[in-house]
């Protein structure tokens, strides 16, 4: 029991130190910002039939 302890601390302390590391060494400045624009109308999910809607095109009626 004690081994299966020591090794559940050794992993966390490895997780735990590969973060401060990766955190301690990041430069923003290399990285490209990571950022996307929401489209005002979001499209539909799934076929019109399952929703009820009814599409009718610009200038059709």
């Amino acid at each position: 029991m004690n081994k299966t302890l020591a090794l559940i601390f050794a992993a966390l302390a490895l997780m735990i130190g590969s973060f401060v590391w990766f955190v301690a060494t990041w430069d923003a400045s290399k990285e490209e910002p990571i950022g996307f624009v929401l489209p005002k109308i979001l499209a539909p999910q799934g076929p019109s039939s399952a929703t009820g809607t009814v599409f009718i095109a610009k200038g059709t009626t």
